[in-house]
């Protein structure tokens, strides 16, 4: 239970009623951050370029995702698949951002099976490269930049 917000999270994804999308479990405590819930749209929202394939990107972080969408967008380039997460909405919820490479990892094995396809995290792998994630077997590599892949937004909110 959510003793913060006093709210059970439904079974690994279910639609969690109210709150954006299905409930794809817990990211762990890692590096000094707690844990907390994460929410995913229950489908892609698109395909989209990561975007400014050549130039080093400020989104250096393999575990936080927020912090690296909001580097992206504060940094005025192009970013197109940081954007489009950024801008989605559900049920009034408009905290949404791309994954970090080890948030799509957990989705991953929480959700195991419950979703498919390539998707964008928001982990830069090089100045031409960041880290995508498939789902189907749970393989993690890095493509072009300028390539595209879908994009699965996620929202979080403290246990």
């Amino acid at each position: 239970m959510n003793t913060a917000q006093n709210i059970q999270p439904p079974v690994l994804g279910e639609v969690w009623p109210g709150q954006g999308g299905i409930y794809a479990g817990l990211m762990p405590a890692r590096a000094g951050a707690p844990s907390y819930h994460m929410v995913i749209p229950a489908d892609d929202i698109g395909r989209f370029e990561w975007g400014q394939y050549g130039d080093e990107a400020p989104a250096t972080s393999l575990i936080d995702g927020r912090a690296n969408t909001a580097a992206l967008i504060e940094s005025g380039g192009d970013y197109p698949a940081a954007k489009a997460a950024a801008a989605y909405t559900a049920d009034g919820h408009a905290d949404f951002y791309l994954p970090a490479a080890a948030e799509l990892y957990e989705i991953w094995l929480n959700l195991n099976g419950k979703i498919e396809g390539w998707a964008w995290s928001s982990s830069q792998r090089s100045a031409d490269f960041a880290f995508g994630m498939l789902f189907g077997v749970g393989g993690q590599g890095s493509f072009g930049k300028g390539g595209e892949l879908r994009v699965r937004p996620v929202r979080r909110f403290p246990i």
